[in-house]
């Protein structure tokens, strides 16, 4: 069943999810789509790098200073591993035909769309100077009823894969979200009696003191000989989360594809996309991503309070492993699922355990992951393959991807005599 041109108006305005757009969903499935935004950062560089890590806060020198770099394996300053979110010169081609157009055109309008998990996967470090390369596609679209909402759902699986300008694969992310009807969120009640966490002076003191006890293996390598299933990652705590947490994210990731921006480019959005606006309380339209730091349109959507961004609590995950794998380790898998908002005055103490260990010393170490709140709710769990340096066989082999991603980065380079070979070429000044 498909909806006539004014029953698709209607249901975009009430927030409805039609038949029509899970099938058009479902057909995008494989089609790599060009992103209508450039990359934040186009070439990585030192500094984007650095501004990365610090909106995670993430002071690890490994990410910070180059001549750190230098005396560890890595000979050099590195890419903390969600980085990649922020950079990617997109290889995709823009549809030119109209029925490729109409099939990518607007789904799921006036829904409320929720980050619910990622998957990622790491090949190689991203370096600066050496460009980042991606396309992105979807991969999977499932329809359910929401838990969250009470209404009908659609979750939807994209991945990006970031490849370097050999076309070797550097990481895929499968990130995952969830568009739900409006009117269900307002009317199941479910975050009712939720309000923002007030600190007292000696609750505070209690976060302050985790922030100093933070341990970060660093140079002294972590041996797999030395590791057995049941330990446990130190904390690392995050928040209370502020209006300046998610600045400063925003610094080092830019605005994660939405095309935001300030004034004369705002008006350039408006115009493009008018239903990414809706007015504030005093009649100016902005954006609907405001519900992030404006409690007004949190309210409005019967959320109690703004919240973070699921990019955030994967980044502050990672940031949890790459303190306990040290220097010499790699992070090589980690698969989250978001179980609930992380507010405005929330903390979350990132935690974990070791789960399995192979047989063999090439064989990635399993960990079990969790973001908790200080309602001791678990909204951020996820698993983990880590590989550590051994005493037997020595430094870390990086996993190497299989032959269908090679296959899908060698066409992602193949493109490169086109636009972005133009901006390689800028780049490096040629």
């Amino acid at each position: 069943m498909t909806t006539t041109e004014s029953g698709a108006d209607t249901a975009a305005v009430e927030g409805r999810i039609t038949d029509e757009d899970i099938e058009r969903a479902r057909a995008q499935i494989g089609i790599a789509v060009n992103q209508r935004d450039e990359a934040w950062n186009k070439l990585p560089s030192a500094d984007a790098i650095t501004h990365f890590a610090f909106g995670c806060g993430d002071d690890n020198p490994l990410y910070h200073d180059q001549d750190y770099g230098r005396g560890t394996r890595w000979h050099g300053q590195i890419a903390s591993p969600t980085f990649p979110i922020s950079t990617g010169l997109d290889q995709t081609p823009k549809f030119t035909d109209s029925e490729r157009k109409k099939l990518f055109r607007g789904l799921f309008r006036g829904t409320g769309k929720y980050y619910s998990g990622v998957k990622w996967t790491w090949y190689q470090p991203v370096y600066p100077g050496r460009p980042v390369l991606m396309e992105a596609f979807t991969v999977d679209v499932e329809v359910k009823e929401s838990q969250f909402s009470g209404g009908r759902s659609v979750k939807e699986t994209f991945r990006y894969l970031y490849v370097d300008a050999d076309g070797n694969p550097i990481a895929t992310r499968d990130e995952s979200y969830i568009s739900a009807e409006r009117h269900g969120s307002k009317s199941s009640g479910k975050l009712a009696g939720i309000e923002r966490q007030r600190w007292t002076d000696e609750e505070f003191a209690e976060v302050e003191a985790a922030y100093e006890a933070e341990q970060r293996r660093g140079a002294e390598p972590r041996w797999l000989e030395d590791i057995h299933v049941g330990d446990e990652l130190p904390l690392v705590i995050k928040g209370p989360l502020t209006v300046v947490d998610i600045i400063s994210m925003h610094m080092g990731w830019g605005w994660g594809g939405y095309g935001v921006g300030p004034l004369k480019f705002a008006h350039q959005l408006r115009k493009r996309m008018p239903a990414f606006y809706q007015p504030d309380e005093y009649g100016v339209p902005d954006v609907v991503q405001r519900l992030h730091w404006d409690p007004e349109r949190a309210r409005a959507l019967g959320i109690p309070a703004p919240y973070d961004y699921g990019q955030m609590r994967a980044a502050w995950v990672s940031h949890l492993m790459t303190n306990w794998i040290g220097d010499d380790g790699w992070l090589a898998e980690m698969d989250l699922q978001m179980r609930g908002f992380n507010y405005h005055g929330d903390i979350h103490r990132c935690t974990g355990a070791v789960t399995a260990k192979g047989e063999s010393p090439d064989d990635a170490v399993s960990l079990e992951v969790f973001a908790t709140n200080q309602r001791d709710e678990a909204t951020t769990k996820g698993t983990a393959k880590v590989l550590l340096p051994s005493r037997e066989t020595g430094a870390v082999v990086l996993p190497v991807p299989d032959m269908e991603l090679r296959r899908r980065g060698a066409q992602v380079v193949s493109r490169i005599a086109g636009r972005v070979g133009q901006e390689l070429r800028q780049l490096y000044g040629e």
